[in-house]
């Protein structure tokens, strides 16, 4: 999906509080923006062919093997890696981050019994965190099982360690220093699994694919844990409660800082042009996730103060039969 993801503010004029995007916000990158700009020389020379050095970082971090980490840009590179390395029978449950299905598009697969199941972690639409039980037992059934855990830091619910996955012959996890950090422009994220799967995906990369400069900013992010992205939990859950409180709204349940609404009887889009339009606000039109309406919508918690307006906001339009 080229098109339809959050963070489409370059479609309106003068957006000015951002709640599409589920990647924390209000973050200073100025540390970061003065590293990179005292490496120019970085842009003089080709990337090392595949991002060796921050893979051994991102290894020693974890308590793994180089060998089990594969630097990627982006987590939906990562995502379609392994639709190229394991063309099985994919299995995806809705609603979920729609590029697991997409990167099979191109693709003609084995339709036996052997599975892959994608798993977003927590999960994107609706914020559910899947316990390891369930993970467990999914493993039991499936080939393959590739974890997505690009929120993982956007949640207290205990997620699975790097080091634990490893250990696994049929798992993969997905994980996204964009979301760690918050800087989606780099395209920055990186598989950790298995040797016997990480040496399988590694024959599909494409050399360079991950730029000098992301490389350079990924080293500079890994020593600096300060800079990583922790969102305030409460203030989400004040803020779902407070559109909870609406009768024309329901609110999914969630354990991260992003939440699935869904409207009674408007349109979601409708409410995304008044609310942009009108209030300079944002949100996520969620009706083009698979299995979802067009009065669903996604948004992700801010300041109390940029909160509060969304609420005021989305009364109004609600108040005003649209």
């Amino acid at each position: 999906m080229i098109e339809g993801h959050g963070d489409d503010a370059y479609k309106y004029q003068d957006i000015r509080s951002d709640f599409s995007s589920n990647i924390c916000a209000h973050g200073s990158h100025r540390g970061l923006l003065d590293h990179l700009a005292a490496h120019p020389e970085l842009i003089d020379h080709y990337p090392e062919p595949e991002a060796w050095s921050l893979e051994k970082m991102i290894a020693e971090r974890h308590g793994i093997s180089p060998r089990q980490v594969l630097v990627t840009s982006g987590a939906t590179e990562a995502i379609y890696l392994i639709a190229q390395t394991f063309r099985l029978r994919h299995v995806v449950p809705e609603p979920t981050f729609s590029e697991y299905a997409d990167a099979y598009l191109p693709y003609s697969l084995n339709l036996n019994s052997r599975t892959i199941l994608w798993l977003c972690n927590p999960n994107n639409p609706t914020g559910e965190v899947y316990d390891q039980l369930y993970i467990d037992r999914m493993m039991a059934e499936h080939e393959l099982v590739v974890l997505d855990q690009s929120y993982e830091n956007y949640t207290d619910a205990p997620v699975m360690s790097p080091r634990w996955g490893c250990r696994m012959s049929n798992l993969i996890q997905i994980h996204s220093m964009t979301k760690d950090y918050g800087v989606p422009g780099l395209r920055l994220g990186y598989i950790t699994a298995h040797e016997s799967l990480t040496e399988q995906i590694r024959r599909h990369m494409h050399p360079w694919s991950v730029s000098a400069l992301a490389i350079e900013a990924g080293k500079y992010l890994l020593c600096h844990d300060e800079l990583i992205c922790r969102p305030d939990l409460q203030e989400a859950k004040r803020l779902a409660d407070r559109l909870r409180q609406m009768v024309e709204i329901t609110v999914a349940p969630t354990q991260t800082n992003f939440m699935l609404c869904r409207l009674r009887h408007s349109c979601a889009a409708e409410l995304k042009d008044y609310l942009a339009k009108e209030h300079h606000i944002l949100i996520r039109d969620a009706s083009n996730f698979r299995g979802l309406t067009p009065q669903h919508f996604r948004i992700a918690a801010q300041t109390a103060s940029e909160n509060d307006d969304l609420v005021r906001a989305i009364a109004e339009f609600i108040e005003g039969g649209r």
